[in-house]
């Protein structure tokens, strides 16, 4: 098992400033960077594991905080908005963050529902909530057809494909934008914008602000000509948006639809091409292919972690002194992996979903947007099973590298093969 536990020194950082805060509670703190860590984080949660519930981490930069990994503690602090907020003005380290620090786009404010609290998160998710429900059920399954399969017929001939690049990163985009009104050409230009925003580093808060101008036309767009879509119809939802809401909101649910719808799928691919008891819950027909979502979920969560909550007092957690300001992180894939709660797959609970992969509490993810996540994945694994099913992996599967986001457990390829086949 690697070795997790020798991390650089949490003071190094503020050493040289004179007014750097007081960080003896994070001496001995786990690295969360480097591809040790990205390669196989259920390794570092297990180690983690064994200090506690609550750990002191190092994010990049070595910036400290609390990653919560126990699942009783993580209902606990994402139970409590009040005490545990969203809004990231209240850290106790902005002092200490470079401008350009990699990380900013996940706590650098942003007028959105992401950040808001209270009476003001309420009316703008449910507002999202409302337009989303409304979106044509047999049109959401009819489109996700006709993207997958066209997917495919890109690649079908060739019997050789990246199933990441080619096929499990372009859909959930290509299926939102045209929830959004937004043609195949704009939205397929989207892809890499926002996979460089989610990925953090230096060019992601450019590409942020890219996506940000692009949603701003398309608002401009429909309040001119409106039609049946989700922008439409939020223009016209009775909260009243404003301009800047709306942009934020619709870039908010765009971002987050896309990058661990994404990852779903492709982490139910990989299962699949590496994992011989997981293949078999995908052999005995299509109704199987939901409860295998549903392991990949406790598995494999798509989003490992979510940055942050910041308490509004000094508190505890887990048996830590946790100070007003100081960074929460909330390790949803490592709640998953509790033992205490985590399914025994080998028994058949599969029917559990009392994961943590779609967050909970208030600013959990808003109805119905986890089902139409799940219509997306669910027809592009069944599609895939349906025109590849000799599909197999082109390399040996310890050869597969995981991207270096923080947040997102995805690879960077999934390279297979197949015998060729036909376009329909």
């Amino acid at each position: 098992m690697t070795d997790f536990t020798q991390s650089p020194d949490a003071t190094s950082w503020f050493a040289m400033r004179p007014d750097g805060p007081d960080l003896s509670a994070f001496e001995g703190a786990f690295p969360m960077y480097g591809r040790a860590y990205h390669q196989d984080p259920a390794a570092a949660f297990e180690e983690m594991r064994r200090h506690g519930p609550v750990v002191p981490i190092l994010l990049e930069g070595d910036i400290p905080g609390w990653l919560v990994l126990g699942y009783r503690e993580l209902r606990y602090v994402l139970s409590n908005p009040k005490l545990f907020v969203r809004d990231s003005r209240h850290w106790n380290q902005w002092d200490n963050i470079p401008p350009d620090w990699p990380l900013m786009a996940y706590v650098g404010y942003q007028p959105s529902m992401l950040f808001e609290v209270g009476p003001a998160h309420e009316r703008r998710a449910g507002a999202v909530s409302d337009a989303l429900a409304a979106a044509d059920q047999f049109e959401l399954r009819a489109n996700c057809e006709r993207v997958t399969e066209g997917l495919i017929n890109t690649f079908i001939g060739t019997g050789r494909a990246d199933l990441m690049a080619q096929y499990a990163n372009p859909i959930p985009l290509l299926v939102l934008g045209s929830m959004l009104g937004l043609p195949d050409s704009d939205t397929r230009a989207l892809v890499g914008e926002v996979a460089t925003t989610l990925n953090g580093g230096p060019a992601a808060m450019e590409a942020y602000q890219r996506v940000q101008a692009i949603m701003a036309g398309l608002l401009a767009l429909k309040r001119q000509n409106p039609g049946p879509d989700l922008p439409s119809r939020l223009l016209a939802h009775p909260a009243g948006l404003t301009d800047e809401e709306l942009v934020q909101d619709l870039l908010l649910t765009m971002t987050a639809g896309h990058d661990p719808t994404a990852t779903w799928i492709g982490n139910t691919l990989q299962l699949m091409l590496t994992d011989d008891r997981f293949a078999m819950t995908l052999s005995g027909g299509r109704r199987s292919v939901g409860q295998a979502l549903n392991e990949v979920l406790w598995k494999e969560a798509p989003g490992q972690i979510a940055i942050g909550r910041w308490p509004i007092m000094d508190t505890q957690v887990g048996g830590r002194r946790i100070r007003a300001g100081d960074l929460l992180v909330s390790g949803l894939a490592a709640a998953n992996l509790d033992p205490k709660v985590r399914p025994d797959f080998h028994e058949g609970s599969v029917g559990n979903h009392a994961h943590m992969s779609f967050g909970y509490g208030a600013h959990g993810c808003p109805h119905p947007a986890p089902e139409i996540a799940e219509v997306i994945a669910h027809i592009a694994v069944e599609t895939l099973l349906d025109r590849l099913p000799d599909v197999v992996l082109a390399v040996p599967p310890e050869t597969l590298e995981w991207r270096s986001s923080i947040q997102m457990r995805s690879l960077e390829a999934l390279p297979v093969e197949f015998t060729p086949g036909h376009r329909i």
